[in-house]
């Protein structure tokens, strides 16, 4: 299993770099060509998901990316430290605006990658999203 991680500043000038590393390593590790574009727009989002919570949070620490090579599928993993409260349904969100992007850019997620998952607490948040990947091209003698 081979892992690249990738730390950087809440800031939305390096959620371009993230979306480039994403998109090398996913072609190194078999992502399909054409759904390269679908892995840099989910990151991309998922990068100025996490950037918009760091910042609108005041937190310094960095935004975490994982990108990790497995067997039959790569994963990235884009993590946060923003505290989430826990929420039901029925709640009234703090702050509609904030919560409707949010909610807006965990859809724009969903509708770019078949397996996502999120998860969320008072010490931060992660999104994982995990695409298939082709197998090595074997050559027969």
């Amino acid at each position: 299993m081979a892992t690249v991680e990738l730390r950087f500043s809440a800031l939305p000038e390096h959620v371009r770099t993230a979306r480039l590393v994403a998109a090398a390593v996913a072609r190194r590790a078999g992502v399909d060509e054409a759904v390269l574009d679908e892995v840099r727009l989910a990151v991309g989002e998922a990068c100025s998901r996490a950037v918009g919570l760091h910042q609108s949070g005041g937190i310094a620490a960095p935004v975490t990316v994982v990108l990790t090579e497995e067997e039959k599928q790569f994963s990235i993993e884009v993590g946060d430290e923003a505290r989430h409260a826990p929420r039901h349904p029925g709640d009234v969100p703090a702050d509609d605006a904030e919560a409707e992007e949010d909610e807006m850019g965990l859809a724009v997620i969903s509708g770019l990658v078949d397996d996502v998952e999120v998860s969320t607490g008072e010490d931060g948040g992660q999104i994982k999203m995990t695409w298939p990947t082709a197998p090595p091209n074997v050559v027969l003698s």
